[in-house]
């Protein structure tokens, strides 16, 4: 089973960056066993927030030990002047001097003068890799690198921050096979049978960790680090997933909110259904354009492929690798693309190769989406995933629910509402451990101004989501900038306007109009 309600900036910013360098500029120095306090101020002219003296020193008073990175998953070893950590953080934050877990850091230092501190990015997921994508995201923010350390981290459960696996390559390419949009009892039965299945497995390998790696426990990390690191207050970069991080960050500690950007912004106000149906919208319309740009009739075009898509139901097509192509794993690859508007054309070919009979392209670049290499090899970042967004949701929609919802969700999307609407009832079904929410608080009174950047084409956290973060977070703290794009995310996809506001903001503290626009 796959999501699409995973707000993957991670693979948003892969098909936007391919080919940027691994390494970045810096002295070279090492830096290792360094005291993590001793870097200069945060932000100049700013007060430090008072530290939060319930924490044990055993926490605050870390002293990080950065070492030279080493390779991760199918990722090389980044080099350069990359340094690698392990932070140690609560197990569980209401008992903060009991087991602590280990959560891995990247860093590179600031390659300029006049250091404002440590900025800290997550790309999204949740379940995105910080570790491994920093390095090749680093060239997109070059600028900011001068003033700023470049870090990020594995979030608990992710990675290299003890992540969790729930099972096998072979038991997932097993999975293929099950119907995402099932349609006889049987096959509701196999798809309610593999969500129970999962859980299971992310019970065994996860044991007492499940119930610890929420939104929240991850924004109580952060701030940690932000100690550690020697800030008086977090800079932050959040993309997709992580704007609701970052909005639950602000929310816990306004006083120590620096400078945060929150790019591709997750609506606050909506609960696992209403997701669910934002991206039905936001998908369907990101298709809509891209069909028009083709000189399409959306409608018409949506009709079409959906009736492959229903096609594939009953007879899964051929590909070059002997394996099939479901109606599942072409929904997936029509998914992909629609992240990035570069990547429309690889949608086209793939569209005409399966009304030809070959699945090969759409397969490719479900593999894409799914992290499925040559080898056979899954990455987990769909288990993690799974995990961090069943511990935060509360919602858990029967059969019957979910039923009566799927003709709204398939008005609301002829190609993706049926999956979509699916995805409500399977994707946290019989899980082991309860949710805590039905959506998350970000209000934030008295935090500095946070910039929120939406585009109004984005098909994964659709635009509306911006004004309602604003709202949510406060008069005067929520700073809305909107780009006139498409794809997944606004910042480094081609307008200088957004570039240069969001840089002003992060390097001069420079504030815009709320509601500004760039065209």
């Amino acid at each position: 089973m796959m999501r699409f309600l995973r707000w993957t900036a991670a693979v948003a910013a892969g098909l936007l960056l391919a080919g940027c360098g691994g390494s970045s500029g810096g002295d070279g120095e090492g830096d290792e066993g360094k005291a993590a306090g001793s870097a200069p101020p945060s932000a100049p002219g700013s007060p430090a927030a008072p530290s939060d003296t319930a924490l044990p020193a055993s926490l605050t008073s870390q002293r990080l030990d950065w070492q030279r990175c080493g390779a991760v998953g199918d990722s090389p070893a980044p080099g350069g002047a990359w340094r690698c950590a392990t932070l140690k953080v609560p197990l569980d934050w209401s008992h903060p001097d009991g087991k602590t877990i280990g959560v891995s850091l990247i860093r590179s230092r600031a390659t300029g003068g006049d250091r404002i501190g440590a900025l800290l990015f997550n790309f999204g997921g949740p379940g995105g890799s910080g570790v491994s994508t920093m390095p090749y995201f680093a060239s997109a923010v070059s600028g900011l690198h001068q003033r700023y350390d470049l870090v990020s981290w594995d979030p608990r459960g992710v990675g290299e921050s003890a992540g969790v696996r729930c099972r096998g390559d072979r038991e997932t390419d097993a999975a293929e096979s099950v119907d995402a949009t099932p349609d006889t009892p049987a096959e509701e039965q196999a798809y309610f049978r593999d969500a129970t299945d999962f859980g299971k497995g992310c019970r065994k390998a996860a044991g007492p960790l499940l119930a610890h790696v929420s939104t929240t426990d991850t924004a109580r990390d952060m701030d940690l680090m932000r100690q550690v690191l020697g800030d008086g207050r977090l800079h932050y970069f959040g993309m997709s997933y992580g704007t609701e991080l970052g909005g639950v960050y602000a929310h816990l500690f306004p006083g120590r909110v620096g400078r945060l950007v929150l790019d591709a912004v997750v609506d606050p106000t909506a609960d696992m259904v209403g997701h669910a149906e934002n991206q039905a919208r936001g998908f369907q319309r990101a298709l809509d354009d891209y069909l028009e740009s083709t000189g399409q009739d959306p409608a018409q075009g949506s009709r079409e492929i959906a009736g492959l898509l229903s096609r594939l139901d009953a007879a899964p097509l051929p590909t070059s690798s002997g394996r099939k192509l479901t109606q599942t794993l072409a929904t997936t690859g029509i998914i992909l693309p629609l992240y990035s508007e570069p990547s429309w054309p690889r949608l086209t070919s793939a569209l005409k190769s399966a009304r030809q009979g070959d699945g090969s392209e759409l397969l490719a670049l479900a593999d894409e989406y799914n992290q499925r290499n040559a080898s056979g090899r899954y990455g987990t970042m769909t288990h993690s995933q799974r995990v961090i967004s069943c511990l935060d949701d509360k919602q858990r929609p029967t059969l019957a629910e979910t039923k009566r919802r799927l003709a709204r969700f398939e008005r609301i999307s002829p190609v993706f509402g049926d999956y979509l609407g699916w995805d409500t009832a399977g994707w946290c079904h019989d899980w082991p451990v309860p949710g805590q929410y039905d959506t998350p608080e970000v209000s934030a009174p008295g935090a500095a101004p946070i910039l929120l950047v939406g585009n109004t084409g984005d098909p994964a956290t659709p635009y509306e989501g911006t004004r309602r973060m604003a709202d949510e977070l406060g008069r005067g703290v929520g700073i809305a900038l909107t780009w006139k794009g498409e794809g997944h995310g606004a910042y480094g996809s081609g307008s200088d306007c957004v570039d240069a506001t969001v840089d002003a903001y992060l390097l001069k503290g420079t504030v815009p109009e709320d509601g500004k626009v760039c065209s």
